[in-house]
């Protein structure tokens, strides 16, 4: 089995990464694959609402300068996806917005190509607006049929300098409890 996440942050190593970090522990812990890919930072170009996905059905996007028919192609191998993003302004990075848009449409042209793969949203915060972000991530499972496990709490971590979320101890518990749910849920689907 294999979880494969996407960093929305432009910080390759920053307080995203660190929280994908903790949930990825629990997964290896019980024999899950996992991998982390690197979106933010990266130009990728949103959806153009050209429907060649719905005529190509050939489980790509049109647009093929960018990184995002890879992404597709690592969503459709994986058992699970992580999307992770830090807060912008109450909502996620622009580079995840754009994944999610043209992946989910790309997925619905191909027979709803994630159905029932486990989704889990993991969102960074300074302060405020994480529940956003969140609910936004969150939309993409639902619409694309998926298995959202459950934590302690929301999936959030809270922090602002690189490496703050590390002192937010019910963040990194929550994480931790993500990546048991997870990993529980997903040798019961492939059982």
């Amino acid at each position: 089995m294999k979880i494969v996440a996407f960093n929305g942050s432009p910080r390759k190593g920053g307080n995203t990464a660190s929280l994908i970090e903790h949930v990825f522990s629990e997964l290896e812990k019980e024999g899950i694959e996992t991998e982390m890919l690197q979106l933010g930072g990266k130009s990728i170009h949103g959806c153009i609402a050209c429907m060649k996905c719905f005529e190509n059905k050939d489980k790509k996007c049109i647009i093929d300068k960018d990184i995002v028919n890879d992404c597709i192609a690592k969503m459709a191998e994986a058992d699970g996806i992580i999307l992770a993003s830090p807060t912008y302004f109450a909502d996620l990075t622009p580079e995840l917005k754009a994944l999610i848009d043209r992946a989910g449409m790309v997925a619905i042209a191909n027979d709803n190509l994630f159905k029932r793969k486990v989704g889990a949203a993991v969102v960074a915060v300074r302060r405020a607006g994480s529940i956003h972000a969140f609910d936004s991530i969150n939309h993409f499972f639902t619409i694309s049929q998926m298995i959202i496990p459950g934590s302690s709490y929301w999936n959030m971590g809270i922090g602002f300098g690189e490496g703050d979320v590390e002192k937010d101890e019910e963040g990194v518990q929550t994480m931790e409890t993500l990546g048991q749910n997870m990993a529980w849920l997903l040798k019961k689907i492939n059982a």
